[in-house]
Parts: structure tokens; C-alpha cells; sequence
């Protein structure tokens, strides 16, 4: 194995120290963004030559270009659970190993999708608005209404670790029926809280609260259009805390402003930031926040560990603790192809 003193990584952003500490105990030598603001893809991929591994995340793109330009790259490891600004089939392709950090993030976003479904049924952004903006007089019997949760149906779009966290949060605080539309069953939230497995149309028709939480892919990418809206309740909300471009932003604001569904919580947009002056920053049936699921400082801590920890595991073992794609076994396979 290569010495730690002669492995260069450029870390693209300012995580949490916990996971630089842990590099530079390990004798690695880092390059590091100096800035708040994510790099460019030009800035990034002037960079990233004379760098064996990136410390990476969300904002970063990491293209084939970038990957068949950069021979000397031999590890991605990304801070953040999702992935899709990495072409995984080059990486995989060039035997360049992309690690994530699962798990670590999935209660901290249940808690937001769990929060943004209770503000956006009660529509606390926009009463919050309105005291600001001193538009509050008086109680009023028949003003500042919602809609209940307790005994609504929460149709859960992948039931993965963090939606199966949120259906529990749900079937336990409000008592209500879950049912999810998954690539694969799932027996163990169908035993633990009678989840009940659907069809995207059935879920569509059937949910008072949709709630995403599904990975973004070329299956996934806008399946929520014109048409899904139209296929929900009138009185159904939809919850996005999973990837912006699952939805299309353009349909949900036509399916809100026309009144096929009742409103919508996002923790995610497409593009992010969105533009200020976006029109679904000003409905009162909308509640947005700036891609904040994982933002606790418990969960951030534990990303940037483990993406450190998978650049330790890496370059003295040759694996990794969680790897996305773990067939690729390291750059000197003979089989690897960059270009």
C-alpha cells in the first residue's frame, strides 16, 4: 500500500472537522476549498489533477470527462448518502470505488419530512408570514384552517431506511395506514407497522400525504408530472425530501395553483437554490427548506466521519467500509478502462 504521505486529496468543501482530523492523523495530504461556496465544475476539475482521492459532495460534479482525464484518481468518497452527481457506471467502469455514508443521515431526515407534513397540513410558513408582515389581527372561528393527520393515509415513494422511518413516526404519532410503491417488498415495515405495498397509480389515488423518499434515477427522474398530480386527492399533500428533480417543479406549481392537490412541503428543488423571486415561494400552501435533511449536527458529523473513514479503510486495506459500487476491486485490475 501507497504511504498516507504521498496521497493527495482535495476536499471539496468545509465538513465538519471530524473528518479532516481523522486524515490528517492518518499522515494524508489534503487540499482544501478554502470557500463557503461549492466549486464550479471548471474550478473543480482544474483541480483535481495531482489528486489520488476526492472528498466530495452534492454540489460536486464528477463526470466521465473528469474521470478519463484524471488517471491518477484512484478513490471518490462522498459526503452524503445519494450519488447522483457522480457517473457511477465511468467510475465503476475506470475500477475507481465511490464510497457513501448511509444510515448515519436517515433519522434526521425523517424528522423533516415528519416536520415539513405537519407545517405544510397547517400551513405554519404562511401564518408565519403573515405575523411578520402584520397581516394577524384577530382570532378567527372559521380562518387559519388545516387539515388533520390522525387516521390519513401516508403512501410512502420508496421505502427505504428513511421512509420506513417516517412511516413510523406517522403510523405512531397520527395512526396512520401506511402504504408505499417500492422496486421490492417490504416485509419487515409490512409486519412492523402494516405497511401495505401498491402500485404508483394505486398510491397516487389513495394517499392524503405523499411523502418521497426514493433515490433519483433515470426511473425516478419527473415520474411525479402532470399526470401523477392529477392522479392524487385534491385534498392530498406532497412531500419531497429526497431529490428535487423526482418532481416537476413547473407541474407541482400548475397541480397546487389549479387545486389537484392541496399542498406541498420540499426540502428539495430543482434547480438549488431555487430562484428567489419562484412563484411557489409565495403560496400559502407551500412550505420549502434549503436541503436541510441531514442537518443536524449529529448526522453531519457522522457523515464526515465516515467518508473519512472510507479514505483510511481504502488506502490501507483496499476496500471500503460502504462502497457504492463494491465489485470494483482497485485501479490495477487489468480490466479498467478510462477512456
Amino acid at each position: 500500500m501507497t504511504s498516507p504521505d504521498q496521497i493527495k486529496i482535495l476536499v471539496t468543501r468545509k465538513f465538519p472537522d471530524i473528518g479532516t482530523d481523522i486524515l490528517t492523523r492518518h499522515g494524508f495530504r489534503l487540499t482544501q476549498w478554502p470557500q463557503e461556496r461549492p466549486m464550479t465544475y471548471e474550478q473543480l476539475r482544474s483541480r483535481v489533477p495531482g489528486h489520488q482521492a476526492l472528498f466530495c459532495t452534492l454540489t460536486d460534479r464528477i463526470d466521465r470527462d473528469l474521470i478519463r482525464e484524471n488517471p491518477q484518481l484512484q478513490l471518490i468518497s462522498q459526503f452524503a448518502v445519494g450519488y447522483d452527481n457522480i457517473d457511477i457506471r465511468a467510475a465503476t467502469k475506470a475500477c475507481i470505488p465511490v464510497g457513501f455514508t448511509p444510515d448515519v443521515m436517515s433519522e434526521a431526515t425523517a424528522d423533516i419530512a415528519f416536520g415539513l407534513m405537519i407545517a405544510t397540513a397547517r400551513k405554519m410558513f404562511y401564518h408565519h408570514k403573515r405575523i411578520l408582515d402584520g397581516g394577524w389581527q384577530s382570532f378567527t372561528p372559521c380562518g387559519h384552517l388545516g387539515m388533520e393527520l390522525t387516521g390519513k393515509t401516508l403512501g410512502i415513494f420508496g421505502m427505504g431506511r428513511i421512509g420506513k422511518k417516517m412511516a413510523r413516526r406517522c403510523a405512531g404519532a397520527y395512526d396512520m395506514e401506511i402504504i408505499y410503491h417500492s422496486r421490492s417488498r417490504h416485509t419487515d415495515a409490512e409486519a412492523e407497522f402494516g405497511a401495505r405495498k401498491v402500485t404508483f397509480n394505486e398510491l397516487l389515488a389513495q394517499s392524503d400525504v405523499i411523502s418521497v423518499h426514493s433515490v433519483l434515477s433515470p426511473e425516478t427522474r419527473g415520474i411525479f408530472d402532470a399526470a401523477a398530480f392529477a392522479g392524487m386527492k385534491s385534498s392530498a399533500l406532497f412531500i419531497n425530501t429526497a431529490r428535487g428533480p423526482i418532481h416537476n417543479e413547473t407541474d407541482l406549481l400548475s397541480a397546487l395553483e389549479d387545486g389537484e392537490i392541496q399542498g406541498a412541503g420540499l426540502d428539495v428543488t430543482d434547480p438549488e437554490p431555487m430562484d428567489k423571486t419562484h412563484p411557489l415561494l409565495n403560496m400559502e400552501n407551500v412550505c420549502i427548506l434549503p436541503h436541510i435533511g441531514s442537518g443536524t449536527r449529529e448526522a453531519r458529523d457522522d457523515m464526515a466521519r465516515l467518508a473519512a473513514e472510507n479514505i483510511v479503510a481504502f488506502f490501507t486495506t483496499g476496500k471500503l467500509v460502504h462502497a457504492v459500487n463494491p465489485e470494483v476491486s482497485g485501479s490495477n485490475n487489468t480490466t479498467c478502462d478510462r477512456q
